[in-house]
């Protein structure tokens, strides 16, 4: 599927396929991003605390956590909580309470991230009339010559929510990396990779799985990542 560039050709890849992609400079276009604030957005990245709870042993992932409400149009910050997902949506690490870093204000308030939130907004509550509790991950998925980074370690899944938003932020020195899409029958429905800065992807949940396959360094002697944000929403009453 080609990348999508406006908010209706959006909507029609979400009902038609139930995903849409776009291209990071379609990104920058559409949320008219200056380069200092992304540079101090991306920057963020480097403050992540390590994910102590990856039941596979790993020690490659590091990420921050935060969830909001959103109402009538209007993001407000919840206190800060644990993340969790049942085993049914995610078999290595659910039914437990994880609790990670909270993302720092600075990174709350970047108008960067604002400016996602309201194109989140846009594309999965349009008329701006549900309430929604949406949970943004920062995470950084490390490559080392002696551990491959895995962004998904459990696999292709849902996220046991309505809508997901995918962006990269940076890939440092990696390869592969590569994006699949799946029906909940397991059925292949492609696969692309998030190369370039702010290239996205938006994820009906209920109809689509999704994974990423591992990452490893192209130079085994200098640090490798991949940066990502996710935000999800789940409609609430």
């Amino acid at each position: 599927m080609s990348d999508t560039d406006s908010l209706s050709h959006i909507e029609d890849a979400l009902l038609a396929d139930g995903y849409a992609r776009l291209s990071g400079t379609a990104m920058f276009d559409r949320l008219d991003i200056a380069e200092p604030d992304w540079a101090a957005f991306a920057q963020s990245w480097n403050a992540l605390g390590p994910d102590l709870y990856m039941a596979d042993g790993g020690r490659y992932r590091r990420r921050r956590h935060a969830a909001f409400a959103l109402e009538q149009g209007r993001f407000t910050r919840k206190p800060h909580q644990p993340h969790y997902q049942s085993r049914d949506y995610n078999p290595l690490n659910g039914d437990v309470q994880r609790w990670f870093d909270p993302v720092a204000d600075d990174t709350i308030d970047s108008p960067v991230l604002q400016s996602i939130f309201a194109f989140c907004a846009d594309s999965f509550d349009p008329a701006a009339k549900g309430n929604w509790h949406v949970e943004m991950h920062q995470f950084r998925i490390e490559a080392k010559p002696d551990e491959q980074g895995r962004p998904t370690p459990e696999g292709m899944h849902r996220d046991g929510v309505d809508h997901v938003l995918v962006m990269l932020v940076e890939r440092r020195n990696v390869r592969e990396g590569v994006t699949r899409i799946g029906a909940p029958d397991g059925a292949a429905l492609g696969e692309f990779t998030l190369a370039d800065p702010a290239d996205t992807m938006l994820i009906d949940d209920h109809r689509i799985l999704h994974g990423v396959t591992e990452i490893h360094p192209v130079d085994p002697d200098a640090p490798a990542w991949r940066d990502a944000l996710v935000v999800t929403f789940v409609a609430t009453a």
